[in-house]
């Protein structure tokens, strides 16, 4: 009976997405045996420094290098991460398989409404997407830098005096935190980040019965979203400290329309655009729209973040 082990984070979003993606698989194949491994990350270890400082320090991401090696030493065979989290590029001698569905992508304010909040109002996140994002729309707001797991964060509001905090409704909604959203922040001013709401499911490309069990639950729809947000997030050289929004629908004809946001840490330039292509072609549609922005002022916008790209 082959038994596979099966890493992620320590934190209890973590622990729940592991249940969520192999419950389907356990009862399709209820001979395989799935083990858990927690693997501690950099930015789970430091909760003080910017996690762009740790990545630094790491010369990889601060919420997956640990895992990827680990899995690339074959010390684990399957990694569940937060798709967000990943850098773009895979690692030598790993890949990607489609994920089982998706969540909401959506950004939650919680504590208050976007409306309610007073003028000079603190709200907490260290995401610099989000602090563009809200400053773009209330340039009074007095962003105040957290971290932490999602209920630590929460708890903020009470321990800092903060009015109110940005967390992704996905991780919320997988924790049973409903009651907690005040407000879902509208996607045409809040783009999340590429690929939020979805699972990143990592394996190593020569582990083909691997890769054949978990295939049995990839939706290939949400995988072509993911792509093309992962691939226009690859064009701006962006990454988690570039304030890059992006997500992805698919229409009932089959068509892929793929929308995306560029600002600046200050909110005063903002540099918008979708585009609609093909399902089966992500990634051409995420170069495609990058090279929008670009063309548009994205690329004086990134390099105030010290990200060049080519003209």
């Amino acid at each position: 009976m082959p038994t596979y082990l099966v890493g992620s984070r320590a934190s209890n979003l973590a622990k729940t997405q592991v249940r969520e993606y192999l419950a389907p698989i356990r009862q399709r194949f209820p001979h395989v045996t799935f083990t858990h491994r927690v693997i501690l990350e950099g930015g789970d270890r430091d909760r003080n420094s910017r996690t762009s400082e740790i990545s630094a320090v790491s010369g990889g991401s601060a919420f997956s290098s640990e895992q990827e090696a680990a899995l690339a030493r074959g010390d684990v065979d399957i990694v569940i991460h937060s798709l967000k989290d990943l850098p773009t590029a895979n690692p030598p001698g790993l890949m990607l398989l489609p994920p089982p569905g998706r969540e909401d992508v959506r950004d939650a304010l919680c504590g208050s409404t976007l409306a309610g909040l007073r003028k000079g109002a603190r709200v907490g996140t260290g995401a610099a997407r989000r602090i563009a994002q809200l400053k773009a729309v209330r340039p009074d707001l007095e962003v105040v830098p957290i971290r932490g797991n999602v209920p630590p964060r929460l708890k903020k509001i009470e321990t800092m005096g903060l009015d109110a905090v940005v967390l992704a409704a996905a991780g919320l909604r997988r924790l049973g935190l409903d009651d907690a959203i005040g407000e879902l922040l509208p996607l045409d001013l809040f783009p999340p980040s590429p690929g939020q709401g979805a699972l990143g499911i990592q394996v190593r490309e020569d582990d083909k019965p691997v890769q054949g069990i978990l295939s049995t639950v990839g939706d290939y729809a949400v995988d072509a979203q993911v792509r093309a947000e992962r691939a226009l997030l690859a064009e701006l050289h962006g990454g988690c400290s570039v304030p890059v929004g992006a997500y992805a629908e698919t229409a009932p004809n089959g068509s892929l329309t793929l929308h995306a946001q560029v600002t600046s840490l200050d909110g005063t330039q903002r540099v918008s655009g979708s585009m609609t292509g093909r399902t089966d072609e992500p990634e051409k549609l995420g170069m495609a729209l990058a090279g929008e922005l670009i063309g548009h002022g994205a690329r004086e916008i990134l390099a105030g973040f010290g990200v060049y790209v080519g003209a």
